[in-house]
């Protein structure tokens, strides 16, 4: 059985502080077993362990990563299941629908020997603090990067043409949908189109857009238009009853960077830094909100302006992945301390006992 793989981001270190779409990642499914009591140095290899195993049961699997330490999981998600395992450990915030029902608290801190960490006690507490300041500071200097974003835009909102950027988003509207209208109501799903992370911003565009039949990377500047015409195509679909795919911007969690309609196979995306991209197959198109939506020779005009709005919101967003790379290095002393305190023996056996679970579903 050939298994399909799906890799998203569910909350995101941003200008907004940390904030998640867990709430809509997660609906529709059945249950959400809650991994706490722990860090997760130790939740994070319990998801791959189980995700691994039930790959090759099932046809679906949906990796959600985690915006802290690259290469780690947030959770796994198994829709055929109707299943996800979820990280509930520090600072993930949960907001139960039906405790013990939907949501299966697994308290992990049985495979704990308590006294090696107790042991250790003011120094585990130092590094939570320590990661909570770095983390603030990060998001402070992602803030502020985003408040050099809004000058960066002001030049060309001033230039807009929004006649044509409307005309622009009724053609792709067209494109889109034509005059079908489905009987249903949409389903719609938020998540992250990328994340900023220790080792800066990162996505999985190509692997989310590869097997769609046609995709549309959009390209322009910081206020031409992007995310306005990304929002009209998500109530577009809605109105229409398609189920649609919103995918927000990993600085800017009010704004949009892409949108894919699964029941048409399109994409449409912001494909400017720091997730930009080019057309790589023949159905590829680009639309450019510069070319069609902006004064001509806006850039030439605010050229010196531009260029030191650039360097200062280069060096915030600079700033903020230093200190978000300063709390995982944190992240990893406090992760050891607790790997060390585990029970392998145990941690296999709920691996095993989550597994056996969720295989007597099929």
């Amino acid at each position: 059985m050939a298994t399909k793989v799906r890799h998203i981001y569910a909350a995101g270190n941003t200008a907004r502080g940390y904030k998640t779409f867990y709430d809509s990642v997660l609906e529709g499914l059945e249950r959400v077993y809650i991994l706490t009591g722990t860090v997760e140095g130790i939740t994070s290899p319990l998801i791959e362990a189980i995700g691994n195993q039930i790959a090759r049961e099932t046809d679906e699997v949906e990796w959600i990563h985690s915006p802290f330490v690259n290469g780690q999981f947030d959770g796994v998600i198994f829709p055929k299941y109707k299943v996800a395992i979820m990280d509930g450990s520090y600072p993930r915030i949960w907001r139960p629908a039906s405790p013990g029902v939907k949501e299966i608290q697994v308290n992990l801190q049985s495979m704990l020997n308590i006294d090696q960490l107790v042991d250790d006690k003011d120094q585990i507490a130092s590094w939570y603090e320590e990661i909570f300041r770095k983390s603030e500071e990060a998001y402070q200097a992602f803030g502020e990067a985003l408040r050099i974003h809004d000058e960066w835009e002001a030049p060309y909102i001033e230039h807009l043409n929004r006649e044509e950027a409307n005309r622009v988003t009724e053609e792709v509207k067209a494109l889109f949908f034509g005059e079908e209208q489905l009987e249903k109501k949409a389903k719609v799903r938020r998540m992250y189109l990328g994340a900023a992370t220790p080792q800066g911003p990162v996505d999985h565009i190509m692997k989310l857009t590869d097997h769609l039949e046609k995709r549309y990377f959009i390209k322009g500047r910081p206020g031409s238009g992007k995310s306005t015409m990304l929002k009209k195509l998500v109530e577009e679909a809605k109105t229409r009853g398609f189920d649609v795919e919103v995918y927000h911007c990993g600085l800017d969690p009010h704004s949009l960077d892409m949108v894919i309609i699964p029941e048409k196979g399109l994409a449409i995306f912001d494909s400017t830094a720091p997730h930009e991209y080019f057309p790589s197959k023949d159905t590829d198109e680009v639309i450019d909100m510069y070319e069609r939506a902006i004064e001509q020779g806006t850039d030439e005009v605010y050229e010196e302006e531009l260029m030191d709005i650039q360097v200062r919101y280069k060096q915030k967003v600079k700033e903020a992945t230093a200190n978000l790379l300063a709390a995982k290095e944190l992240r990893d002393q406090l992760n050891k301390a607790y790997q060390d305190a585990v029970d392998q023996q145990r941690l296999k056996a709920v691996t095993q006992a989550i597994v056996s679970r969720l295989t007597k579903m099929s």
